[in-house]
C-alpha cells in the first residue's frame, strides 16, 4: 500500500458515498488509500462508477498498480476474437481506474499516466485489428493471405497520430488513426478485392473500439486525418497516400506527421511509409514559411470555435483557447518543422521532449523552454481532472463557482489559489508564443523620408511576385524602413537593400524568417550597407541565413576536426551522391558566410579569419573525400594499394586563405605494387587515380544547384599542366629528389596533407621534411627568387588595391619567406617564420625583416577585406563608390588607419619600403646568369 505516497484532500461538500457492493473492500485498505478512493468517488461520478463496477479487481490492483497493468496487458492478446469487444471495454475501465487513482495519489507522474493510457490504446488497436483481419482471412476475403499473416495484418499498417502518436493520450482522448495497406503484397488483379477487405476490417475495428455498448466503449476513434477523407476509403493503399502528400500535402498535415508512428499491424511497412514521407515532412532548408501557415491555422481554428477572445477563466478552453495546450504544441511543432529537415535530432514526437531538444540546440531559450514545459504539464493536469469528472471529452473550465470549487478540491488546492495560478499560466503561455507567431511589425514607423521611387519599384521584383510574399513583406516593411532610417546613411542603406531585394529570386521563406527573427534585419542591413558583393551573394543564396539562427552562429570556432565531423554527419544522412554534393555546398556556404560576418562585425581578427577560411576548406576536403572515393569504387573498385592523399599547397598548406581563394592541390597515390583495380570496370592504377582525382575536382568545382564549393588549381603538381593529374608516390619521390626545380622545393615549404590515407600522409610529410632540410645553395635560392620575382612582375600588372601583386606586396614577401624557410631547413610553414630565418641566415637585418613583416600584415588585411567586399580587384578610380561608406569604414578599421588618404599614403610608403628591402637583399637580375 505504500506505493501511494500522497493522498487526495477529501472534499466534504461533495458526495463521497459508494454503493454497498463497493464498500466491501474498503476496510482492507489503509487510511490513505481509503481516503483516496473516497475522495476520487466524491469528486468524480465517472470514477465512482468504475470503483463500483471494478471493486473486486481494484482491491488487488491497489497493491501494485504497475504489476496490475502488466498482467492486464499480457492477458488481453490471448482473448478469443468473439469475446474481444467485451473484454476490451472491461480492460479500458480497469486501466482508466487504476491510472486515475495512481495519478491522484501521486504514484505516477504525468508522463507515466499518458504513456500507460497510450500503450493500452496501442494494444487495443492491435487486438481489434487482428480480430477483424483474422475474420477476413478466415472467410478467404483477403487474397493470398492465411492465418500466419494475422500477425502483420496482411500488410495493413495503422499509424497513430496526434496525442496517441506522441504517447500523450489523456483520460478521454479520441484516438486519431490513419489506416494504410502495402499494395505491393498483392497481384494487380487482386488489388480491389484486397482493398475492399481492408476497408471492411478497418470499419469493424473502429466499431469494436468506438461503439457504445452496455459495457461502455474503448476509444472514440477518428479516421479523418487520412488524405482527403471526404472521398477516400478508410483504408488506403500506401502508394496512393504517397502521391497525395507529394502533390497536395499541406502544412498542417506535415505538422501532424511529426507525431506519427506505426501502432498496429505491419510495423515494418508503416515505418517504410513514414520514411518515404521524410522529404514532405522535413524540408532540406529552414522552413520559416511554416510559421505563417501555423499562425493562419491557429486563427482559423480560434475563429471557427469562437475561442479568440480575451482570457477569462469561466468556460475557457484549456486546449484550444489563448494560452492553452495547443499554443505550446504549435510553438514546438512549428520550430521542429522549421529546422527538423536540417537536424534529425529535432524529430521527436513528444511535446516536452521536443522543447528539451529545441532548447539544447539553441532554437528555444532556456527560460522559455523551462517555462513552457512547466505550463504544459500543469495544463495537462487540469485537462485530466476536467475529463475525470464524467469521462467527457472536454477541455473547458467550469462556468459556475461550484464547478471551480469541485475542480480545486479534485486537485487538492484552494479555489482562489487555483484561479490565480491558471490565469497567470494562460497569460504567460500566450505571451511566450504569440510573439513568435505574430510579431507586430506593422506598428513600427520610420521618421526618415525615403525615396518613394525606390520603394515603389519593389513590387515589381521577383521576390514579391506571389500574393503570400507581398502579404508577409507588407507586415515586414515598416520594420525594415525603421531600421534603415537608423543607419549612418539611410539613403545609401536603402539603395543597398534595394539591390539585395532586386536580386532575390523568391521571398516567402526569407521574409518569413525575418518576421520570426527581426534581429536578422539589422544583420542584413549591416551586410548590404557594408559589403555589396556579400549582399549579392546573399540575394542568390539566402539559405545561408539558416546558419545565423541555427544556435551556434556566434559560438567559438569549432576547429577543423569538428568541422569535418559535422559535415561527415550531414553527408551520412544523404543516400544520393548528388545530394551529398549539394549538401556539402550548402554546408560550406553557410560556414563561409559565418566567417565573413564575423570578420565584418569585428568578432574575429585577420589571423583568425584567414585560419578559419583554411580550416573550412580542409574540413570540406576531409569529409567529402571518402564519399567521392566510395562513389567511384561502386564502378571501379576500392583504391588499389595504400590509397591516396590530397596535399594542400600554397596558402591552403600554410593555413591562410581569404574569402575567394582557390585551392592549390596535389594528388599523390601509392599503388604498392598493385597494377589494376578490382571493381566491375577495373582500371589500370594510373588511370584509376587520374580519374578519381578528376572526380574529386568535379565534386568540388561543379556548378550545381548550390553553386561550386571552391575553384581548384592543380598546376603545382610535378611537371605542372604537362604531368598527370595524380602522381604516384614513387614518381613523386624521384621527382622531388632528382628532377624538381628549386621553385618547386620552395613550394614544398608550405605543403601539407589535408585528406586521405594516414599512413601515406606520414610518408609524404617525412619526404617534405627531408627535402626542405637537405642542403640548398643560398646564392642559388636568392638567385631563383630574384628570377621568379622578375618574371611575375613582367607578366602580371599590379593594381593599387590588389594586396597580392606588386613590388613589396604579398607574393613578393611570400617568395622571400619561403626562401628563408628553405635556406634554414625549417619545417615551419608560415611566412613570418621564414622572414625571421632570413635574419638568422644573415640575408637581411632586423629592420629589413620588420619592414617586410609590416608590409605583409598590411597587404594581408587589405586582401582579406577587399576579397570579402568584392569578387574582383577593386578599380582605384571608383573605389569609394564600389565599396560604399560601410565598406570603407570596415577597411579602415581593419588596416588601422583613420582616413582613406592616410591609408593610401600608408600603402604607398609601406609597399615602397618593403620593395627597397627586398631589392637590397636579392641579387640584381642582370647579374644572375
Amino acid at each position: 500500500m505504500s506505493n501511494f505516497s500522497s493522498i487526495m484532500r477529501v472534499p466534504t461538500p461533495f458526495d463521497a458515498s459508494l454503493g454497498q457492493e463497493a464498500l466491501g473492500f474498503l476496510p482492507a485498505l489503509d487510511g490513505q488509500l481509503r481516503d483516496l478512493v473516497l475522495g476520487a468517488a466524491g469528486c468524480s461520478p465517472y470514477l465512482k462508477s468504475l470503483i463500483y463496477k471494478e471493486s473486486t479487481w481494484l482491491e488487488e490492483a491497489l497493491d501494485d498498480p504497475n504489476a496490475a497493468v502488466e498482467i492486464l496487458f499480457a492477458d488481453l492478446p490471448e482473448v478469443e476474437s468473439k469475446a474481444m469487444s467485451t473484454t476490451l471495454r472491461q480492460a479500458k475501465r480497469r486501466i482508466a481506474l487504476i491510472t486515475g487513482l495512481a495519478d491522484l495519489g501521486g504514484v505516477w507522474p504525468l508522463e507515466k499516466v499518458t504513456t500507460v493510457l497510450t500503450n493500452f490504446a496501442d494494444l487495443a488497436v492491435n487486438c481489434a485489428l487482428r480480430s477483424t483481419i483474422g475474420a477476413e482471412i478466415a472467410r478467404n476475403k483477403l487474397p493470398g493471405m492465411d492465418a500466419s499473416n494475422i500477425v502483420d495484418a496482411g500488410g495493413m499498417s495503422v499509424l497513430a497520430m496526434g496525442k496517441m502518436g506522441a504517447h500523450e493520450l489523456n483520460y478521454s482522448s479520441d484516438i486519431d488513426l490513419i489506416c494504410l495497406f502495402d499494395e505491393t503484397r498483392f497481384a494487380p488483379d487482386d488489388f480491389h478485392d484486397a482493398r475492399a477487405s481492408f476497408v471492411r476490417a478497418t470499419r469493424r475495428m473502429a466499431a469494436m473500439l468506438n461503439d457504445l455498448t452496455g459495457e461502455g466503449y474503448v476509444f472514440r476513434t477518428d479516421l479523418r486525418l487520412r488524405p482527403d477523407p471526404g472521398v477516400t476509403p478508410v483504408c488506403m493503399a500506401m502508394e496512393a497516400a504517397e502521391r497525395y502528400y507529394e502533390s497536395l500535402g499541406r502544412t498542417w498535415e506535415r505538422a501532424a506527421y511529426i507525431k506519427a508512428r506505426p501502432c498496429a499491424g505491419d510495423f515494418q511497412a508503416g515505418a517504410g511509409f513514414l520514411k518515404t514521407l521524410t522529404p514532405f515532412v522535413w524540408r532540406k532548408h529552414l522552413d520559416f514559411a511554416a510559421i505563417q501557415d501555423a499562425h493562419d491555422m491557429r486563427l482559423r481554428y480560434r475563429e471557427h470555435k469562437g475561442l479568440g477572445g480575451k482570457i477569462k477563466l469561466a468556460e475557457h478552453n484549456m486546449k484550444l483557447g489563448r494560452g492553452g495546450i495547443r499554443e505550446i504544441e504549435f510553438f514546438t511543432q512549428t520550430r521542429q518543422i522549421i529546422a527538423g529537415g536540417r537536424n534529425p535530432e529535432l524529430r521527436l514526437r513528444g511535446t516536452v521532449e521536443g522543447l528539451a531538444i529545441l532548447c539544447a540546440k539553441g532554437w528555444v531559450p532556456d527560460e522559455a523552454a523551462a517555462a513552457l514545459t512547466d505550463h504544459y504539464r500543469a495544463h495537462r493536469e487540469v485537462e485530466h481532472r476536467l475529463q475525470m469528472f464524467n469521462d467527457a471529452q472536454t477541455h473547458t473550465l467550469p462556468k459556475s463557482d461550484e464547478g471551480f470549487a469541485r475542480l480545486a478540491a479534485f486537485m487538492g488546492r484552494e479555489e482562489a489559489e487555483l484561479r490565480k495560478d491558471l490565469m497567470a499560466r494562460l497569460q504567460a503561455v500566450h505571451d511566450l508564443t504569440e510573439g513568435f507567431f505574430a510579431p507586430d511589425a506593422a506598428q513600427l514607423e520610420s521618421n526618415h523620408s525615403f525615396d518613394e521611387t525606390v520603394i515603389g519599384r519593389w513590387q515589381t521584383y521577383p521576390a514579391l511576385r506571389s500574393e503570400r510574399a507581398v502579404e508577409i513583406f507588407q507586415r515586414l516593411k515598416p520594420d525594415v524602413l525603421k531600421r534603415l532610417s537608423k543607419t549612418a546613411k539611410p539613403n545609401e542603406s536603402l539603395l543597398a537593400f534595394d539591390g539585395f531585394l532586386a536580386g532575390l529570386p523568391a521571398g516567402v521563406q526569407l521574409f518569413s524568417l525575418f518576421e520570426a527573427n527581426p534581429q536578422l534585419i539589422d544583420l542584413l542591413i549591416d551586410i548590404v550597407g557594408t559589403a555589396p558583393a556579400l549582399s549579392r551573394h546573399l540575394s542568390r543564396n539566402a539559405g545561408v541565413f539558416d546558419g545565423v539562427i541555427a544556435g551556434s552562429f556566434f559560438a567559438d570556432w569549432p576547429g577543423v576536426d569538428s568541422l569535418s565531423s559535422d559535415l561527415s554527419e550531414v553527408l551520412g544522412r544523404e543516400t544520393d551522391y548528388e545530394r551529398k554534393l549539394d549538401a556539402t555546398r550548402r554546408w560550406a556556404k553557410e560556414w563561409h558566410f559565418g566567417v565573413g560576418v564575423h570578420h565584418l562585425r569585428g568578432l574575429a581578427d585577420a589571423d583568425q579569419v584567414s585560419m578559419r577560411y583554411a580550416e573550412l576548406a580542409e574540413g570540406s576536403l576531409c569529409a567529402l573525400w571518402p564519399h567521392v572515393v566510395a562513389q567511384f569504387a561502386t564502378k571501379h573498385g576500392n583504391m588499389p594499394g595504400r590509397g591516396a592523399v590530397i596535399v594542400g599547397m600554397g596558402s591552403l598548406g600554410a593555413g591562410r586563405l581569404n574569402a575567394t581563394s582557390d585551392l592549390d592541390l596535389i594528388m599523390i597515390y601509392d599503388a604498392d605494387g598493385v597494377e589494376m583495380s578490382t571493381g566491375k570496370r577495373s582500371l589500370p592504377v594510373r588511370q584509376y587515380y587520374a580519374r578519381l582525382t578528376q572526380a574529386m575536382v568535379t565534386a568540388m568545382t561543379a556548378p550545381m544547384a548550390q553553386g561550386r564549393i571552391y575553384k581548384v588549381d592543380m598546376r603545382l603538381r610535378p611537371s605542372g599542366t604537362q604531368g598527370p593529374v595524380a602522381t604516384s608516390w614513387q614518381s613523386f619521390q624521384d621527382y622531388q629528389k632528382n628532377h624538381a626545380w628549386l621553385w618547386e622545393h620552395l613550394a614544398l615549404t608550405r605543403a601539407r596533407v589535408v585528406a586521405g590515407s594516414e599512413d601515406l600522409a606520414r610518408d609524404v610529410d617525412d619526404l617534405r621534411v627531408s627535402i626542405v632540410q637537405s642542403p640548398h645553395d643560398p646564392e642559388m635560392i636568392l638567385s631563383e627568387v630574384a628570377k621568379m620575382r622578375e618574371r611575375i612582375q613582367a607578366v602580371k600588372q599590379a593594381q593599387f588595391w590588389d594586396g597580392k601583386l606588386g613590388a613589396g606586396r604579398l607574393q613578393d614577401i611570400e617568395l622571400m619567406g619561403q626562401a628563408g624557410l628553405l635556406g634554414a631547413g625549417s619545417t615551419a610553414r608560415d611566412i613570418e617564420s621564414g622572414l625571421q630565418e632570413c635574419v638568422a641566415l644573415g640575408w637581411m637585418d632586423a629592420a629589413q625583416s620588420a619592414a617586410l613583416s609590416r608590409s605583409y600584415r598590411l597587404f594581408w588585411h587589405i586582401q582579406l577585406v577587399t576579397k570579402l567586399l568584392s569578387e574582383t580587384v577593386i578599380d582605384d578610380a571608383h573605389m569609394p563608390e564600389i565599396i560604399g561608406q560601410g565598406g570603407l569604414t570596415f577597411l579602415l578599421r581593419e588596416c588601422e588607419f583613420d582616413t582613406l588618404a592616410a591609408l593610401r599614403a600608408g600603402i604607398e610608403g609601406v609597399g615602397e619600403t618593403a620593395a627597397i628591402a627586398l631589392e637590397s637583399v636579392l641579387p640584381d637580375i642582370k647579374d644572375v646568369p
